[in-house]
């Protein structure tokens, strides 16, 4: 009696990465393969991920354009790169050489200000025996402050980089979409769609809301030096609305330059630009972000803290630029492929709007 092959029985695949429920050495062997290689190329991959930062704002500014005019979303891309060049045009035209003029004293000021500093607190017996303590380490948060802000306008090339493979993703996503999908299996890939979405969401709400604390941030604070009647305003303010990208730590880094160069006018002057930046920083911690990230994930202040010293210190300035993003990306992604898929959560935080 002949027996004949049952069709539908299990077949092993040549290419199994799954047996028996666990992976096989082949799944293991390419997960760390991409793990060490994302190591080594950290700096590449955090690049390309601020590209898809740039190119999430540029994709969502075309499409609240194309809703308000009936223009392909190819056009009204177009129109919002042309836009945002001419902006940046105009503002290099207008302000372009004073604040690279600015920019040039601050760098020139910051010594004079830390020596004069230290000579003021030298001046007392509490203060000698502090700088004998501390020894090199004193200035050493202007120092960080200065670094990160020459590392800012040094990495040009990089900017560079990121914009153009920026305008290629906003152009045409759907390519790289489709790729990331067809990694997943078949019935995975409409919770990946949806988890994709997720993620341009919440990175989209999290990006305006920064851009917008940014740019606020660094005409108050410029207004406020101004006022003061501080030298430098222009570029201690811009200087400000940057470092502001950073959370936490970027404030701090931002009022020691302005304090220092405060301080060697005079300690009341220094006292009075501190307290600027505390009102400021206040005014942008209980009203500008909770009004701008309301449709935002939530990141908790110690786990963003952690998250910038602790990818700063194994990636250096990309890792703390990128850190709260990354950090957001992590989140969305825990709870909606370990919470909700995995342990069936089902009640979502009310602040994570930006993941449903």
């Amino acid at each position: 009696m002949s027996m004949k092959a049952d069709p539908t029985a299990h077949k092993p695949g040549r290419y199994q990465v799954v047996a028996d429920g666990h992976a096989s050495p082949l799944l293991v062997l390419f997960v760390a393969i991409m793990v060490f290689l994302a190591w080594t190329l950290s700096n590449v991959v955090l690049l390309a991920f601020g590209s898809v930062l740039v190119a999430v704002l540029l994709r969502h500014l075309a499409r609240i354009l194309s809703y308000w005019l009936p223009l392909p979303i190819g056009v009204s891309l177009t129109l919002v790169v042309l836009g945002l060049a001419l902006l940046a045009s105009l503002f290099a035209v207008s302000a372009g050489a004073r604040v690279a003029e600015q920019f040039d004293l601050l760098w020139e000021s910051l010594p004079r200000a830390v020596a004069r500093a230290r000579e003021y607190i030298a001046s007392y017996s509490w203060g000698r025996d502090l700088l004998e303590a501390s020894g090199p380490r004193v200035g050493t948060l202007v120092n960080l402050a200065t670094g990160l802000a020459g590392t800012l306008v040094s990495a040009l090339t990089d900017a560079v980089m990121v914009i153009v493979v920026a305008l290629f993703l906003a152009a045409d996503p759907d390519p790289y979409r489709r790729g990331l999908l067809h990694l997943l299996p078949v019935a995975r890939r409409a919770r990946g769609a949806e988890v994709l979405a997720a993620l341009d969401q919440g990175l989209w709400h999290w990006i305006i809301g920064q851009s917008i604390a940014m740019l606020c941030i660094a005409t108050i604070t410029a207004a406020g030096l101004m006022l003061l009647g501080l030298p430098l305003a222009l570029a201690l303010g811009i200087l400000a609305g940057l470092l502001n990208f950073i959370p936490y730590l970027g404030p701090i880094l931002s009022a020691a330059p302005a304090v220092l160069i405060a301080f060697s006018q005079s300690p009341a002057h220094a006292l009075n630009t501190l307290l600027l930046f505390v009102f400021i920083q206040n005014i942008e911690g209980y009203l500008l972000t909770p009004m701008l990230q309301r449709r935002a994930v939530a990141i908790p202040p110690a786990l963003g803290i952690f998250a910038i010293v602790g990818l700063g210190a194994l990636f250096g300035i990309y890792g703390v630029l990128f850190a709260t993003p990354l950090l957001l990306v992590v989140m969305i992604l825990v709870w909606m492929l370990y919470v909700e898929d995995r342990l069936g959560g089902a009640d979502r935080p009310a602040d994570s709007e930006a993941a449903r």
